[in-house]
């Protein structure tokens, strides 16, 4: 069920972007610009676009990746909004993994995040980012976006992101060292900007679904 639409009071919507595929295949692609939507994710990204179409929408952000900005166009058309295009908020680096769709490496990958999960911020992917590192990065970008946005009319602000970047920033926002659960894709997290709560934001709703096996940096475990 989608959380109430209120005209009142700041919504960040975290949006994962359509599927691609190295989504397909597993592959670690990390790098921008990145895949392209494939089929489905352009069907996906125009079915979250008609979902949104009546939410007060202010602005639609997305990463520098092909994938994120060809998933917020629909979104923003939908509102006569333009796509604005921020640095700071593509996927989680994977260093040495990049482009590997091999059960080792995606294990490694979870071994990495599962370290996040229990506290270990510092854990480093093989010449790649730390959760520090993508938080370094995310959280600056979000408060630029609240801090241009945020005003007596807030609605809702959009930004296409990615899973695993996604997952460390909400947890970050709630006052968490890493989120687990899956965000499939066109998967939203949204926020709600609430000064009376320790960190300021509350979570509204966290699209998810069946786990796909390998689909690491969306929550998924391995495969075989």
């Amino acid at each position: 069920m989608r959380p109430e639409i209120r005209t009142g009071g700041l919504r960040l919507v975290l949006l994962r972007h359509g599927q691609t595929e190295a989504n397909v295949r597993r592959a670690l692609d990390t790098v921008p610009p990145g895949s392209p939507l494939n089929e489905l994710g352009l069907t996906q990204a125009a079915s979250i676009a008609e979902v949104l179409a009546d939410w007060p929408v202010r602005a639609v952000y997305a990463s520098l990746a092909t994938r994120a900005q060809q998933t917020a166009a629909p979104v923003a058309a939908a509102h006569g909004l333009e796509v604005t295009v921020v640095e700071g908020v593509h996927e989680v680096f994977v260093g040495e993994l990049e482009g590997r769709a091999d059960r080792a490496a995606r294990t490694a990958f979870d071994d990495v995040y599962d370290a996040w999960w229990a506290g270990d911020l510092e854990c480093r992917l093989p010449g790649g980012e730390s959760a520090h590192d993508v938080r370094g990065r995310f959280l600056p970008a979000v408060e630029r976006i609240v801090k241009q946005h945020d005003g007596p009319d807030h609605g809702a602000v959009v930004l296409v992101s990615h899973g695993a970047a996604i997952r460390l920033a909400a947890a970050a926002l709630l006052g968490d060292t890493a989120q687990t659960q899956y965000i499939p894709n066109t998967g939203r997290v949204v926020l709600g900007l609430d000064p009376a709560t320790p960190t300021g934001w509350t979570l509204e709703l966290w699209d998810s679904g069946p786990e796909l096996p390998g689909d690491v940096t969306a929550g998924g475990s391995p495969e075989d």
